[in-house]
């Protein structure tokens, strides 16, 4: 069935009886009267809800670590107790202040969101608190606001201040360390260009600190290293600075310099404080100091040529036999191009060896024949010609290139030697920083088996300086190489101040009495005396005694009729090359 409407039969509303009418129009008006109860309760609902988020936001909001801000424009409108407590304004002080008191200079309202910035906060006491500012826009019940987030930053920068500290510092003195002392420096010389105020660089280092620390133990050592910074503090003006650059080397920054006068009254200062015992755990402790500087701007304004040229007087002070004072010299620079250069063509030499070994016979005191031979090595330069022992192994030594030198030397003198008559033994020195290589009497072993000689056919001489560093190590080094066979000799008898306790603690083979005694026989009483003196004791001790630096036939006479076993010096022979030394041991066995 289909229904249609049609309108023309809709009766007008004149037309419906009133009494029809009356509940239509009761019932509309009650619709409308309950969709506006509806309404009602739905925007008392919305607010409800509002304030319910709005406390839940503030009791998040004083939970937070950080300083919370609700801002309406320049205006804080809601706090968080974290903020109360950084600013030290109560609870309630900070709604209705604007941000300008509390932070000033700080304008909110052309910060970019999601951007922190550095600020500083002003507290109740007037203090100034550094922060961390970083807003956030949002809408709190239909209305825009701004959000700051407020970071102390008091904490942070102290630990970076900490770590600056610990950084530019050296831990053991409290001194600034080389990093900050090269700042110093760089800054005065920015300085100087813009004020023209002179200054000066001293360095200096501790003439026997390496000695105190072997021997008296690196705890001891660390406590002289503070008491020597206490001790250059007092020394200085006060404005002047100084610094532990590493090990016992120290600088100092001398300040407004009138001229070369100041700096070297103040380098003497120094050299006398430092020259004074330490008293360290009831002991007295010696050890000086040498100090080199450089005067800015006469000698150079760039920090590290200052520096530079500093250290190089430095290194003159202690080549002068250290406990001194030296200015730098331009001279001082071309010494220094000069042993850099010699140091190149050192380390080359040893790859493709240039080095030739030559021999100086000693012999026996009583025949008169030829029984040992001293091992001593030489450098055929290319360009220089024959380089002085005297100008490279010292070098050798500063270097750590004696290590390698050394080892050739001892393999070469094994070698060679096992090509003479067996009754010649072969003599090899061996240097301080040799023994300190852990390795030495495996070294001698190889040396002796790759060369097949006979380990008692190889004497190794040591002067007291070996052992003068890790004595205990030292000797148990030369206790290992004893029961290799070979035989130790102590060279340069007498020169030393404890000599004759390591002839106690050690039993010695051989002892060679010092060249510098022999010079002045026989006419000389004292240096008579001494060598004789030498002589007695060596045989009874049973040690064989060896008589260096013969060279005329009075001392020649002189030296055996005291009863010495062998003799060695240009009266018997020069050191010669090896083809030349087996030709003169053959004449000499012929003879």
């Amino acid at each position: 069935m289909t229904l249609t409407f049609d309108p023309a039969r809709l009766l007008p509303p004149e037309a419906v009886p009133p009494e029809l009418m009356a509940p239509v129009v009761a019932g509309v008006s009650l619709g409308l009267l309950a969709l506006a109860l509806v309404g009602l309760r739905l925007t008392l609902n919305f607010r409800a809800q509002v304030r319910r988020d709005q406390e839940r936001l503030r009791e998040l909001a004083s939970l937070a670590v950080e300083g919370l801000a609700v801002c309406d424009g320049m205006v804080i409108t809601t706090a968080n107790r974290s903020l109360e407590r950084l600013s030290g304004l109560g609870a309630g002080a900070l709604n209705g202040r604007q941000l300008s008191e509390l932070f000033p200079g700080l304008d909110v309202t052309t910060m970019p969101e999601r951007e922190e910035r550095e600020a500083e906060l002003i507290g109740a006491d007037g203090q100034r608190v550094p922060v961390r500012v970083l807003r956030s826009d949002v809408r709190l019940g239909g209305k825009p606001q701004t959000v700051l987030a407020v970071r102390d930053q008091r904490e942070r920068l102290q630990t970076e201040s900490r770590m600056r500290l610990l950084a530019f510092s050296d831990a053991l003195t409290n001194l600034p360390n080389r990093t900050r002392f090269h700042e110093l420096v760089a800054q005065h010389a920015a300085s100087y260009h813009e004020h023209g105020r002179a200054f000066a660089i001293l360095m200096l280092d501790l003439d026997r600190f390496k000695l105190v620390n072997d021997t008296l133990g690196h705890g001891l050592g660390d406590t002289l290293l503070r008491k020597t910074a206490e001790r250059l503090k007092s020394a200085l003006g006060a404005h002047d600075i100084v610094a532990r650059l590493g090990g016992d080397e120290f600088a100092v920054l001398q300040v407004d310099v009138a001229g070369s006068e100041a700096t070297h009254a103040l380098a003497t200062r120094i050299i006398d404080l430092m020259g004074r015992p330490f008293l360290i755990d009831g002991m007295l402790v010696n050890v000086g100091a040498s100090v080199g500087a450089a005067l800015a701007p006469m000698d150079g304004i760039d920090p590290d040529q200052l520096l530079r040229n500093a250290d190089l007087a430095l290194y003159k002070a202690k080549a002068d036999g250290k406990g001194t004072f030296r200015r730098f010299e331009p001279a001082l620079d071309a010494r220094m191009q000069a042993r850099r250069g010699l140091e190149a063509d050192l380390r080359r030499a040893i790859a493709v060896q240039e080095f030739e070994l030559y021999y100086q016979p000693l012999v026996d005191a009583r025949t008169g024949r030829i029984n040992a031979a001293e091992a001593l090595v030489r450098w055929h330069h290319p360009d220089r010609g024959l380089v002085s022992p005297a100008d490279f192994i010292p070098l050798a030594e500063e270097t750590g290139l004696i290590g390698p030198l050394g080892q050739w030397v001892l393999r070469t003198a094994c070698a060679q030697a096992a090509r003479w008559p067996t009754h010649i033994r072969v003599a090899v020195n061996l240097s301080p920083a040799q023994f300190r290589d852990v390795r030495l009497a495996d070294t001698v072993k190889a040396a002796l088996s790759a060369g097949g000689l006979s380990a008692d056919r190889l004497e190794l001489e040591i002067t007291e300086g070996v052992l003068l560093s890790d004595e205990e190590r030292t000797l148990a080094t030369l206790t290992r190489l004893r029961a290799a066979g070979v035989s130790i000799s102590m060279d340069d008898f007498g020169t030393g101040y404890s000599s004759l306790s390591y002839l106690r603690r050690f039993p010695f083979d051989k002892i060679k009495v010092d060249q510098s005694f022999v010079r002045q026989l026989p006419s000389d009483p004292e240096s008579a005396a001494i060598v004789r003196a030498i002589i007695t004791m060596g045989t009874c001790l049973g040690m064989s005694i060896t008589v260096e630096g013969v060279e005329t036939a009075e001392q020649f006479a002189f030296t055996t009729a005291e009863g010495c076993d062998q003799v060695q010096g240009y009266h018997v022979s020069r050191p010669l090359p090896l083809g030349e030394f087996l030709s003169f041991v053959d004449a000499r066995e012929a003879a």
